[in-house]
């Protein structure tokens, strides 16, 4: 198997942040900063699949690169929201470059006007083909739960797009979804505010919509696809 692009945003990973940050520093050494145990990962993927997800159980980056590829059709359109995961395996790196298919999320960047950006994000952002995201937890009994500030995430991921990729690390395993709430609200976001400062000047980010993900759509079971990696990924 061929090694995966390289990620170009290693100074946003959670190591990175974490050395660089103060606010984040005492999160270092987190437990969610951790790859769980074949036995949670195995819980986690039965849960999944009870709730109707289709779960692509791999065991490293490279894997986890080449099984996304697969997964995406030549010809369709594509969106990402912004994913330390995705970073993480080079796949944001690779759509920069020549790809099979319509990346939408390079067409939305290229509107310089925030105003008529946002709308791209809201209208063809959110209804793209293949909408590719990660998630802040994924618990044992089989959901999927994130947040984001603008609502452009969870909107395509509850029913904007024709299909999901989620990538996660087991790292983001938890065990309930208290646990999810938790993770989400004390670590992710610590995080995402982090890399926020960094890359945006602002005080931190802020967890406005709030999504869980309990079940597969009974009128299009296939439409979310998890690939869950054994490795650490992202925040």
């Amino acid at each position: 198997m061929a090694p995966h692009p390289e990620n170009t945003h290693v100074n946003h990973t959670f190591a990175a942040l974490a050395k660089a940050d103060a606010q984040l520093a005492p999160l270092a050494d987190s437990h969610y900063t951790k790859a769980a145990s074949e036995e949670r990962i195995a819980a986690a993927k039965a849960g999944l699949e009870a709730n109707g997800f289709k779960v692509h159980l791999v065991e490293s980056r490279d894997e986890a690169f080449e099984t996304i590829k697969s997964l995406i059709p030549a010809g369709v359109s594509v969106n990402n929201a912004h994913s330390t995961s995705l970073e993480e395996i080079g796949f944001i790196t690779y759509l920069k470059g020549e790809t099979h298919f319509r990346n939408v999320h390079a067409e939305i960047l290229a509107e310089k006007d925030y105003a008529k950006q946002g709308e791209l994000r809201r209208t063809i952002g959110s209804t793209v083909d293949y909408y590719l995201t990660s998630v802040a937890a994924v618990s044992e009994d089989g959901l999927l739960v994130h947040g984001d500030l603008s609502g452009s995430k969870v909107g395509g991921v509850a029913f904007g797009a024709g299909n999901v990729i989620v990538l996660a690390g087991s790292n983001k395993i938890v065990k309930d979804e208290k646990e999810a709430y938790k993770r989400t609200h004390e670590f992710a976001w610590a995080a995402e505010s982090a890399r926020a400062r960094d890359a945006y000047g602002v005080p931190a980010s802020a967890v406005v919509n709030y999504e869980v993900i309990r079940k597969a759509n009974p009128f299009n079971p296939n439409r979310i696809q998890v690939v869950l990696v054994k490795d650490v990924l992202g925040f």
